[in-house]
């Protein structure tokens, strides 16, 4: 009755993706970002160091910062820790009490902890738009395009999409910024949306709209320095030496002189020190800040 143990599986990536239906144009001004579930209860179904979540948390952060950057509403959802038998209703008969037996695990996961002008919306269904506002919200906003991306794929994030589309809300479900009970669930997920209520997309896709203002995050840097490597995403260590790795001095250079455009400067020597993905990315973060 309650949800199991959650194996790992490797996130699909957008060559996996079925063929869209819909030739929707994402737009980022008439766009929000719906944060699914991203409950520590939730994720503590997965391995403690399932590369699957590892993955997951990289590109909901990407996503995240890039619709801060453009101003985009984020928005997510999140289970209340005290829930009575009237407010559950049918779905103690099908999950149990959920979260009433962890409340300790309500809290969204640190790594996407809500700032203070994100909405955080209660759930109370399936679907992001039963017993919530979020519909009156998007339209208060002038938003017609609802970007999905979270826990679990075929429950509430599927639920979520085919109730925007029947309410004249695009969803935009992102590939490979959501997981499943497992790899099939996910894939019919997937399929489901790119056929009947919505457009399947890539992280790097809705990050990639905004050509004219360039972004640069970690989930980015890493496809980079995997076209380099010869490593797959699931087998890459983020704190390996990248020059164990293969990664050689031109590849470096390649980088510095990629970064500048985004405003960030860097001699061989700060990054030859401890060449890591999450060494440069606390430089480059570093970096940004100030």
């Amino acid at each position: 009755m309650a949800i199991p143990s959650l194996s790992t599986y490797s996130m699909p990536s957008a060559e996996q993706f079925p063929t869209n239906k819909v030739t929707w144009a994402f737009e980022p001004e008439k766009a929000a970002l719906l944060i699914h579930d991203m409950q520590e209860y939730f994720v503590s179904f997965y391995d403690k160091d399932s590369a699957l979540i590892q993955t997951l948390l990289s590109k909901i952060v990407a996503l995240k910062q890039f619709c801060e950057a453009q101003g985009i509403p984020v928005i997510y959802t999140a289970q209340p820790k005290e829930q009575n038998m009237a407010d559950r209703a049918l779905l103690n008969d099908m999950w149990g009490p959920g979260l009433n037996r962890s409340p300790e695990l309500q809290k969204v996961v640190a790594e996407l902890t809500p700032k203070s002008n994100d909405t955080v919306l209660d759930k109370w269904r399936y679907s992001a738009f039963q017993r919530s506002p979020l519909e009156h919200m998007l339209k208060e906003l002038g938003k017609d395009q609802l970007v999905i991306c979270g826990i679990y794929g075929h429950i509430g994030c599927l639920m979520t999409a085919v109730d925007a589309f029947m309410r004249d809300v695009k969803p935009f479900m992102v590939g490979d910024a959501i997981a499943d009970f497992s790899l099939e669930e996910h894939e019919m997920v997937l399929k489901y949306v790119a056929t009947r209520c919505g457009k399947v997309v890539s992280t790097a896709e809705i990050i990639g709209t905004v050509a004219t203002q360039p972004i640069l995050t970690k989930v980015g840097l890493l496809s980079q320095l995997l076209t380099f490597i010869d490593e797959e995403e699931d087998a890459f260590d983020p704190d390996e030496n990248l020059i164990d790795y293969g990664l050689d001095s031109v590849h470096i250079m390649s980088l510095i002189t990629e970064w500048r455009k985004y405003g960030i400067e860097f001699t061989f020597i700060d990054l030859a020190d401890e060449p890591s993905l999450n060494r440069w990315w606390a430089l480059i973060e570093a970096k940004m800040g100030a």
